[in-house]
């Protein structure tokens, strides 16, 4: 039960804000990061606040008002308001003006009330590209860190992108299989792998959209060299890291997952009934023998694309728990997926499940996934084989690494039709599950990784000595450099 924070004055060492956009692939490694940054502190010398949009607020905080602060017991929780308020992306430019207008307006009278109530914040942490918290931080003459929340391997290829390598990339959108290479990474990418928003030629708001916001951000970095978390460990990624020092002050502070026993508070609605039933159902199965199948929280996919998953699960004859969210498929009618046929003696179907907790139970033997960090990151973490059936934005990256850099996991190819059949998924879960020389490989280096993984966020691993390190040099690092940011938001208005 989240409760309304009882506002007093504190005198602590630090107070981070972080500011996540409103979707669950931000929310939740921001979550965890500012319940470490608290945790590190003695006697509650640091203090975390996380900064949502409105939506999402109401979604997780639905007895509250907009003008309470939640808590749930560690960290407080923010509405910020974009001036639409109802979670949609921005349909064009002048939308997208708007809405950054509005949330720095509302970022600022935030960071205004803690500083009148006695928590004053001293450092603004920002996912990525939430291109309203640098403005706020020049107004308040307040310290910024970048927190990038996907792979070194994406900070990369971004970097590399808006330094010398655009053109190479885009005049070759359209061929997958050509290779670049860049500088940390230790082989040729395909154009293929490439996040969607780089190679995509349809003109997409979007893709526009990511790309100048990408583009303002690098501006800074550039110019202020801010701090750059990374939710990624050392051992994960480490040429690219070592690479990404010479262009930031980078500390490697993940895996950013949080336990599967805490107490999390989730965007999508859920009971407990629910979760008994399908815990209960992992709980009669043998270890490692169920097909964990999701999505994520974005993702849509269509009733052919559905009805051959469907199919798949069917014909590889072992015990699946699927996720489909009410809203995960491209057409209204639901009962055209036939969804209720699946459950049989084989499948659980469901519209959401804890996905770290189910990652975690030992029946689990691979996991089906659209291949968004967060779920590549549990899965590392959980050390369940991954088959990757990526669609857009890192996705496309991250099954290369899954694949490739990592051998963890496997890529479900789609037709000339663009779907993952259901005989290609069959074939994926042999290989991965089945007792080939090639299955067994996978398993044993996920095993391996997860036990990297779990070392470097135990007490005293590497995550928290970054963490530690990061937060003694915000204690010693000058405050924002104005003449800096003057001259680096008169380069943006020139250009």
């Amino acid at each position: 039960m989240v409760d309304k924070e009882e506002v007093r004055p504190q005198h602590n060492s630090h107070h981070f804000l972080l500011v996540a956009y409103g979707v669950q692939s931000h929310i939740n490694p921001g979550r965890v990061l500012a319940h470490r940054l608290t945790r590190l502190g003695i006697d509650g010398s640091v203090l975390a606040t996380l900064s949502i949009p409105v939506a999402s607020y109401r979604r997780m905080f639905p007895d509250a008002t907009m003008a309470e602060t939640a808590t749930d017991g560690i960290i407080s929780y923010v509405p910020c308001s974009d001036g639409v308020d109802d979670g949609s992306w921005p349909k064009d430019a002048d939308d997208r003006a708007l809405r950054r207008r509005a949330s720095s307006e509302n970022l600022s009278a935030i960071v205004a009330r803690f500083a009148d109530r006695g928590q004053p914040v001293t450092c603004v942490i920002c996912t990525m590209i939430f291109v309203p918290v640098l403005d706020v931080a020049r107004e308040h003459n307040i310290p910024v860190a970048i927190y990038w929340i996907q792979p070194a391997t994406l900070l990369a290829i971004n970097y590399h992108y808006f330094h010398g390598y655009n053109e190479l990339i885009t005049s070759h959108a359209t061929d997958p299989t050509y290779k670049v290479c860049l500088p940390g990474l230790s082989c040729p990418l395909q154009i293929g792998n490439f996040p969607s928003f780089l190679i995509d030629m349809s003109g997409s708001e979007m893709s526009k959209a990511i790309i100048e916001l990408f583009q303002e951000l690098f501006k800074y970095i550039d110019q202020l060299r801010p701090k750059v978390l990374l939710n990624t460990f050392d051992e994960l990624e480490a040429n690219v890291i070592r690479e990404m020092k010479k262009h930031f002050d980078v500390f490697t502070v993940g895996p950013m997952v949080g336990s599967s026993t805490e107490a999390r508070i989730h965007l999508f609605k859920h009971d407990n009934v629910d979760k008994k039933r399908y815990m209960e159902w992992l709980q009669a199965h043998p270890e490692k023998s169920v097909v964990y199948v999701s999505f994520g929280s974005v993702t849509k996919n269509s009733k052919r694309q559905m009805d051959e998953i469907i199919g798949g699960l069917r014909q590889c004859g072992r015990p699946y728990l699927l996720v489909v969210r009410k809203d995960g498929l491209e057409d209204d009618d639901e009962n055209n997926h036939n969804l209720e046929d699946t459950q049989s003696q084989l499948g659980m179907v469901v519209e959401w499940c804890d996905q770290l907790e189910v990652l975690s139970h030992s029946a689990v033997g691979c996991f089906v996934s659209h291949c968004g960090w967060n779920s590549t990151i549990e899965a590392v973490v959980s050390g369940v084989p991954v088959i990757g059936v990526p669609n857009m934005l890192d996705q496309l990256t991250n099954i290369y690494l899954i694949e490739e850099e990592w051998g963890i996991g496997i890529k479900g190819e789609r037709n000339n039709d663009g779907v993952v059949t259901g005989t290609e998924l069959a074939r994926c879960i042999e290989l991965v599950m089945g007792e080939s020389p090639k299955a067994m490989a996978i398993r044993e280096r996920s095993k391996a990784l997860k036990e990297i993984a779990q070392a470097s966020v135990n007490a005293g691993g590497s995550a928290e000595k970054n963490l530690r390190d990061f937060i003694k040099t915000i204690q010693v690092n000058d405050t924002f450099c104005m003449d800096g940011i003057m001259s680096v938001n008169k380069a943006i208005a020139e250009n």
